[in-house]
């Protein structure tokens, strides 16, 4: 196998750890000994092992059988190895203990931690370095990671359900606007962000859980909220959570109170008073229409005022398919 083959299967395998890595980058390490791999490693839980860590201590089970010296061996991994002491220690640092003398690395960390300290530790240690290979990949499977060091603030996803006719909900009754499929299909979203973000009204009418309810293994979001008035720490959003609340109204205040923290991601689902909010303020990057076939008429409550209300602040369509029933649209800020 070459490095660009090498290279693809360790993003593509890395992928399955995306839940649990969470808020940390996936990433994935492989090692070859003449296009021959030895080991492969991925950071599969936020906290421990990082990538390249755990792929040489799968390669160390194998020393004196299919090599004798780590110089032998060539180390290929998606994102540059860290250069500080986190939770875990520096993988650069360990790399060089080990006598590695050739590393390929998919894409440069964008942390300002990193950003190019671990591929100068490396080559200040004699380690020929190659970087850059499917760098648009690791990025693009980072988006979230990648764009919150870029920008210093969290990426913003606004998700909301709507009638056929452009309606939230009816005051006073909660009704079930999208199919079982669409509800399912949010699940997964909000597996995908580290935080999940709504207001006092949604929580005080709607008493929401907002867990992502799936299949598989998850780091459960941080939930924030939103609210100046009195609220009820025993309702179901509060259950095994970590939550913060918020009784202030200036919205980049509390998005740029992350800009330090582990989150990449926060998801906002919330009523339109608190939607339309988060749009005007233009902070959002990316929003998530679920639209059904029902209509809930007169005694529904708008989303918006103007039925080209999305394309009014600055998003175009990305992608668009059918859910069961729905229509699943996805815009993104028009750059």
């Amino acid at each position: 196998m070459n490095y660009e083959e090498l290279m693809l299967r360790a993003i593509t395998r890395a992928e399955k750890f995306k839940y649990t890595a969470k808020p940390n980058p996936v990433v994935g390490a492989i090692i070859i000994k003449n296009n021959e791999i030895i080991s492969e490693g991925y950071h599969q839980i936020y906290g421990e092992n990082h990538a390249e860590i755990n792929a040489i201590q799968e390669a160390q089970k194998h020393q004196g059988k299919k090599f004798e010296k780590f110089s032998e061996l060539t180390l290929i991994c998606t994102l540059e190895p860290c250069s500080h002491i986190g939770k875990t220690g520096s993988c650069a640092d360990f790399i060089v203990k080990k006598g590695f003398k050739k590393v390929i690395i998919g894409s440069i960390d964008p942390n300002p931690r990193v950003a190019g300290r671990g591929i100068e530790i490396l080559e200040n240690n004699n380690i020929e370095v190659e970087y850059g290979l499917f760098k648009d990949l690791v990025e693009k499977q980072n988006k979230f990671f990648f764009y919150k060091h870029k920008t210093g603030k969290p990426h913003i996803t606004v998700k909301i359900a709507s009638s056929f006719d452009g309606m939230s909900h009816i005051n006073d009754e909660r009704v079930f606007i999208t199919s079982e499929s669409s509800r399912n299909d949010v699940q997964k979203i909000r597996a995908n962000h580290d935080a999940i973000l709504t207001g006092g009204n949604t929580l005080r009418n709607d008493n929401p859980k907002m867990d992502a309810r799936v299949d598989f293994a998850v780091n459960q979001a941080k939930k924030i909220l939103l609210t100046s008035k009195p609220y009820n720490n025993k309702l179901d959003f509060f259950n095994n959570a970590s939550v913060d609340v918020f009784g202030i109204n200036d919205l980049n205040e509390i998005i740029n109170s992350y800009q330090d923290s582990e989150i990449c991601s926060i998801l906002v689902e919330a009523g339109p008073s608190l939607v339309n909010a988060f749009l005007k303020e233009g902070i959002v990057d990316e929003l998530i229409v679920y639209t059904s076939k029902k209509i809930l008429g007169e005694k529904g409550v708008n989303w918006f005022d103007k039925d080209n209300a999305i394309e009014n602040y600055g998003f175009k369509l990305e992608s668009s398919y059918k859910i069961d029933t729905d229509l699943k649209e996805i815009f993104i800020k028009d750059e």
